[in-house]
């Protein structure tokens, strides 16, 4: 069934009608697919959930669930449309929860976080949720293009993306610290043994489009590309870049927080950039209209600490003394 279609159908519903306890009662159904655990997790009767689901199905015209082999079986339409009715829900209960109260070891919310894939904080910040707040969960997402629309709405609690000097409005951010830009290659790479702007020249990188606006770690025009490196691959995300390099000639330029931690792993080694590279704005933000609320004061505050400690714990994994030379320097460019 099409999204137009969808659309046409919800248009045609009263929704006067529609009591939004049904549509609670629609959500545990679909997760549960039983009548018995529902009532036990919305705290009602089996019989006052059968009267739901009666109502749900007069009020939309449709089956809606079927009882099939002893399981609550969905009909096409459900499926289609509870995609759209839990960020609407989730949406409400944030509203409507009293606004400075959040217990992380009682609450089951779900936080959404914007970022690049940082291994290394990913697997921090979730061992500390685990053992602050064990029911609640986080969706890792990619930082794509409409991200900024998505924190407005409130579908997004929290993003991370480098650049984009001006933000959008209804959107607050804190500013974390410059990193450096680290050059990493397999161990036994040709460029290693006469590293410098030559090689930098010679060997094809890899680079990651963060956004459609934005690519990391600087753009990829001929023209005003640091050095005129050769960039031969374009991925959409930066997991498996480690795995990548490791099984590959190419060279790739990032922040030290991103890699330091997979260089073992993945026999990988660390390089000074052989041209000058300009600070990069890092920020993480969210919606203005949210920013009070305690739960994503709660996630702010775990994600954006981790972030720090670790991103100076990598800066100090690789500082400059640590790293492989260039014999020659090549100065700022312009982009």
């Amino acid at each position: 069934m099409s999204n137009e279609t969808i659309s046409y159908i919800m248009n045609e519903i009263d929704l006067s009608r529609i009591d939004l306890n049904l549509l609670v009662v629609f959500e545990s159904l679909m997760e549960t697919r039983s009548v018995t655990l529902t009532a036990d997790r919305i705290g009602r009767t089996q019989s006052a959930v059968s009267h739901s689901l009666a109502r749900l199905r007069e009020q939309l015209d449709d089956p809606v669930l079927v009882r099939v082999g002893g399981r609550m079986h969905p009909s096409p339409y459900a499926e289609a449309i509870i995609e759209d009715i839990r960020p609407i829900l989730r949406g409400i209960r944030r509203v409507i929860a009293p606004r400075n109260l959040f217990d992380p070891a009682q609450s089951d919310r779900v936080f959404r976080i914007a970022m690049p894939t940082l291994t290394k904080v990913i697997a921090e910040v979730s061992a500390e949720v685990e053992a602050k707040a064990p029911k609640v969960r986080i969706e890792w997402l990619p930082a794509h293009h409409d991200v900024y629309a998505a924190l407005s709405e409130g579908l997004i609690d929290l993003a991370h993306l480098g650049g984009e000097p001006r933000l959008p409005g209804g959107l607050d951010h804190q500013v974390m610290e410059p990193f450096s830009w680290v050059t990493f290659a397999r161990k036994g790479h040709p460029a290693v043994a006469n590293w410098g702007i030559e090689a930098w020249r010679r060997f094809p990188h890899v680079m990651v489009n963060v956004t459609r606006s934005h690519q990391n770690p600087f753009p990829v025009d001929p023209a005003s590309d640091a050095g005129a490196r050769r960039v031969s691959a374009m991925i959409g995300d930066s997991a498996g870049i480690a795995s990548l390099l490791a099984r590959s000639d190419f060279l790739a330029t990032f922040p030290a927080v991103l890699l330091a931690w997979d260089m073992e792993a993945h026999g990988l080694i660390a390089l000074k950039p052989p041209v000058d590279l300009e600070d990069v704005l890092v920020r993480f933000f969210w919606s203005s209209r949210l920013a009070n609320d305690a739960g994503g004061i709660w996630i702010r505050s775990i994600v954006i600490e981790a972030y720090r400690r670790l991103q100076g714990e990598a800066e100090a994994k690789l500082a400059a003394s640590k790293l492989v030379q260039p014999s020659g320097r090549m100065g700022s460019s312009e982009g």
